[in-house]
């Protein structure tokens, strides 16, 4: 696997009527050549937020990346995804024909959806227990490893209804999972990929009416 890149900050600001994304604001428009002034607020420069994290400084949260690769520099928007979730260490347990992997790197450039409400400090402390206990039941051996129908996510969203059911809470199917909580974010990433790699190619990236960024909530768990 490559050593996750580290991202540059994304910036988009307006001019010529046209939304242009950089890694930078130039001092000239690359479009007109004009030299660039904010006059006005709406062509103030502003941030794009990078939708990828460092998956071991998250805690308790369900993790999502490249089976190969990283997303900025391997993803191409059909390739196999590897799912896992975090110990409060930021240790991403996942499953794979190996058995359960507890991982200490390899996850520094991943999507991530916390599970946890906030304040939830009681389950927080039960949680490694928990994630532990889970991960060493015979249905997580290596043998019953299926690609398709027994694999990394089963495993995640098995232990988070685990959870939910801990908690007196209804379970969740897996497309409900996807649609509810997985696709706004990666549908965010992909959106920032096709961004930062027309920069890298071409120095700027341009849009006529681009759909605004849209973050989801943070802080909002599923458990």
């Amino acid at each position: 696997m490559h050593p996750a890149e580290a991202a540059k900050p994304l910036i988009k600001f307006n001019h010529c009527k046209k939304y242009i994304y950089s890694f930078s604001v130039p001092q000239c428009c690359p479009l007109c050549q004009q030299v660039m002034s904010s006059r006005k607020l709406e062509e103030a420069p502003v941030s794009i937020s990078n939708p990828f994290t460092n998956g071991h400084q998250e805690k308790c949260s369900f993790l999502l990346r490249p089976t190969q690769g990283t997303f900025l520099r391997d993803y191409d928007g059909r390739s196999d995804l590897h799912v896992g979730i975090t110990n409060t260490n930021g240790v991403v347990y996942n499953y794979t024909m190996h058995g359960v992997q507890r991982d200490e790197a390899g996850w520094e450039q991943s999507v991530s959806i916390p599970l946890l409400q906030p304040g939830m400090y009681g389950l927080m402390d039960q949680w490694d227990k928990y994630l532990e206990d889970f991960s060493t039941s015979g249905a997580w051996l290596p043998q019953r490893y299926e690609e398709d129908h027994h694999n990394c996510y089963s495993y995640t969203l098995t232990f988070i209804n685990c959870v939910l059911t801990t908690e007196g809470k209804g379970q969740l199917d897996k497309g409900e999972f996807t649609e509810k909580y997985v696709v706004p974010r990666t549908r965010k990433a992909s959106k920032y990929i096709t961004l930062y790699r027309g920069i890298q190619e071409h120095g700027f990236y341009v849009t006529d009416c681009p759909e605004e960024e849209t973050n989801p909530p943070e802080g909002s768990g599923v458990c």
